[in-house]
C-alpha cells in the first residue's frame, strides 16, 4: 500500500506537468484538487455515450446531475457543494479521451459513475493526472487492472460467469451474440467459464455488428446452432449486444417459428423490466430467461433512497429510469463518493489524492445493502487471472415470469471460484 500511494502521488506531478503542456488553461493548477483557494466545491464528471447507433446511456450523467442537485439541497457533501460536470463519449475513443481531458482541466476530483467502452483511450489520461475512476460500469477489462479503476461491480466478468453457471444444466447447445469489437471479444470466454464449470460445453460464438438496424440473418443463424429437436435439453440463445439487444429479438421474435424451441438468457443492460414490456411482457421472447444482474431487484426496498433522489430531483426525466442498472451503478458510486468524503473528516481537503489514499489504505465501504462491503486491494482472489481490482463478484439471479423480473434464487451468487477458471488472454 505504500508503494501504491507514492505512485498516485507520482503520477499526479506528472499528470501537472502534462496537463500544462497540453492544456494551457490548465497550467498553474493542480488537477484533481477541488476548487481554488477558499472554494469548497467538489467538481467530479460523469460520462457516457448519448445520441449514438450503438448502446447509450443517458440516464448516467442525467442521475448524477439530479444528485448533486439533491445533495446540495440537503447540505452537500459533508459540508462541501457538489458540482457535477457531465461529459458524451459518442462511443468513440477520440471523445471518451477528450471527456477525460476536459476533467483534468476542470480540477475533476474523480470520474464517478461512467460508461465507456475505450478504457484504452480515456484511462491512460485519468492516470497521468491522479484522477480515481470510481464505479465505472465494468464493460472493458482495464477497469478492472487499473490502478486509479474503483469498480463497485463485478462488470462483464461476474455477469457472464453467473449466467454461463445458471444456464449449464438447463441449456443444450448455448450460443452467445455478441458484439463485433473488442470489448466484444473478451464476453466468450466469461461466459464459457461459466458453462464449463458445469460441466457444459463452450457457447457457439457468434459476432454481430453492435449498431445494427435488424438482426434478421443473426437471429436465423444463432437458432440454425441452437434449436435441436433432437437434443433432450432445449437450446438456449444468450444475446449480449447492449442495447441493441432489443433490436436482435424483435428479429429473433419473427424468426423463431420456423425452428424448434429455444430459451434465451442475457444480462442486465442489455435487458431490463422496461425490455420486457417492450417486447410483449408474458408473452414476449423473453418469458422464462434467466437475466444475471449485479444488484437487487428494481422493487427491493434497498432502493428506496435512490428512488427519493429521482423523486424529489428529477420526477418526469424520462432519462432517469430506476430499473437501469447503469442508473444504480451511479447512484452506487456517488454513495462511494459520500462516504469517502465523510471518512477524510470535515477539515480535510478533497483532493483526488486524497481520495485514492484513503480507498488505498483500505477503507470499508458500507453501499446500504446494494452491494457486499467494498474495499480495494491489489491482493484481490482474481489478481492471478489478470483482474486485480475486481472486489466485488456477486451476481444476482433473476428470471422473467409473467412478464416481471423477479429473484430467480434469495441473496447473491459469488462467482469468484469461477472467474478463477476464465481462459481470458
Amino acid at each position: 500500500m505504500t508503494g501504491r500511494r507514492r505512485f498516485s502521488r507520482t503520477s499526479l506531478s506528472l499528470g501537472a506537468l502534462a496537463a500544462c503542456a497540453s492544456l494551457a488553461a490548465g497550467c498553474g493548477v493542480v488537477p484533481g484538487v477541488a476548487g481554488s483557494a477558499g472554494d469548497d466545491t467538489i467538481t467530479v464528471m460523469t460520462w457516457a455515450p448519448q445520441g449514438t447507433d450503438a448502446t447509450n446511456k443517458p440516464g448516467m450523467p442525467a442521475f448524477a446531475q439530479a444528485y448533486a442537485r439533491y445533495v446540495n439541497a440537503h447540505g452537500g457533501l459533508s459540508g462541501h457543494r457538489l458540482k457535477v460536470l457531465t461529459c458524451n463519449d459518442h462511443n468513440d475513443g477520440v471523445a471518451a479521451a477528450k471527456c477525460a481531458r476536459r476533467a483534468v482541466q476542470e480540477r475533476a476530483v474523480a470520474v464517478v459513475g461512467s460508461y465507456s467502452q475505450y478504457a484504452d483511450a480515456f484511462l491512460p489520461v485519468l492516470e497521468g493526472a491522479g484522477i480515481p475512476y470510481l464505479g465505472g460500469y465494468g464493460i472493458t477489462s482495464e477497469e478492472f487492472t487499473s490502478p486509479l479503476s474503483y469498480p463497485v461491480n463485478g462488470g462483464q466478468p461476474a455477469l457472464l460467469a453467473g449466467l454461463g453457471s445458471a444456464l449449464a444444466g438447463n441449456c443444450g447447445t448455448v450460443t452467445l451474440v455478441r458484439p463485433d469489437t473488442i470489448a466484444g471479444d473478451q464476453l466468450a470466454p466469461l461466459l464459457d467459464s461459466g458453462l464449463t464449470a458445469g460441466g457444459h460445453e463452450s457457447a457457439q460464438d457468434q459476432r454481430a455488428a453492435e449498431d445494427a438496424t435488424e438482426y434478421g440473418g443473426q437471429a436465423d443463424r444463432a437458432l440454425q446452432r441452437s434449436a435441436d429437436a433432437l437434443s433432450a435439453k432445449k437450446g438456449c440463445v444468450v444475446p449480449v449486444l447492449g442495447d441493441r439487444t432489443d433490436t436482435f429479438m424483435d428479429s429473433f421474435r419473427r424468426a423463431r417459428d420456423a425452428y424448434p424451441e429455444v430459451r434465451t438468457g442475457t444480462v442486465l443492460g442489455s435487458v431490463d423490466q422496461s425490455t420486457v414490456n417492450a417486447a410483449g411482457g408474458a408473452s414476449s421472447p423473453y418469458e422464462g430467461s434467466y437475466v444475471t444482474g449485479w444488484y437487487p431487484v428494481e422493487t427491493d426496498r434497498v432502493w428506496d433512497p435512490m428512488k427519493k433522489v429521482i423523486e424529489e430531483k428529477a420526477f418526469g426525466d424520462n432519462r432517469i429510469d430506476a430499473a437501469d442498472a447503469g442508473v444504480q451503478t451511479t447512484y452506487i458510486a456517488y454513495t462511494v463518493l459520500k462516504k469517502v468524503v465523510a471518512a477524510l473528516g470535515d477539515d480535510a481537503e478533497v483532493s483526488a489524492d486524497a481520495i485514492t489514499g484513503a480507498l488505498d489504505d483500505g477503507l470499508e465501504i458500507d453501499t446500504d445493502g446494494l452491494t457486499p462491503t467494498l474495499r480495494w486491494t491489489f491482493a484481490a482472489d482474481l489478481a492471478s487471472v489478470g483482474f486485480p481490482r475486481l472486489v466485488n463478484t456477486d451476481v444476482t439471479l433473476q428470471v422473467v415470469r409473467q412478464g416481471r423480473l423477479v429473484s430467480a434464487r434469495k441473496g447473491f451468487l459469488d462467482t469468484t471460484g469461477t472467474l478463477r477458471e476464465a481462459d481470458v488472454d
